[in-house]
């Protein structure tokens, strides 16, 4: 996962590692959008994902492992992919979306509350 730069918030692979501060990596940029180049590891976070691919693979080779391995589905249901969509999902809401969900979130509360008045009720 790349955190920062032009690519902030992609998948990529990493290819090969360059020395003990860079790393080559690829998208598959038909997948991704994310070039082959050379990254800091700082700029990126590493996830438990794991595609066996040969070192400096080839865009083609590298199509079929991330398709076999089904990577975009696999972190999409990991709870970090959860949380960023999540997060894209809030960031795009408007006003009225925001208000609706508060209303929402009263109404439930307000249901679990009587749910739980009654249950204590009965009990004594």
């Amino acid at each position: 996962m790349i955190n920062y730069g032009a690519n902030e918030g992609k998948l990529a692979t990493i290819i090969d590692v360059v020395d003990a501060n860079r790393a080559l990596v690829d998208g598959p940029e038909a997948k991704t959008g994310v070039k082959r180049h050379m990254l800091n590891f700082k700029r990126m976070s590493l996830t438990d994902i794991k595609i066996d691919i040969p070192r400096n693979a080839r865009q083609r080779t590298l199509g079929k492992a991330w398709d076999a391995a089904d990577v975009a589905a696999t972190f999409a249901g990991s709870s970090w992919g959860k949380k960023i969509e999540r997060k894209r999902k809030r960031s795009a809401m408007n006003d009225f979306d925001r208000f609706k969900l508060m209303i929402a979130k009263k109404q439930k509360s307000r249901a679990v509350n009587n749910t739980l008045k009654k249950m204590r009720a009965a009990a004594n």
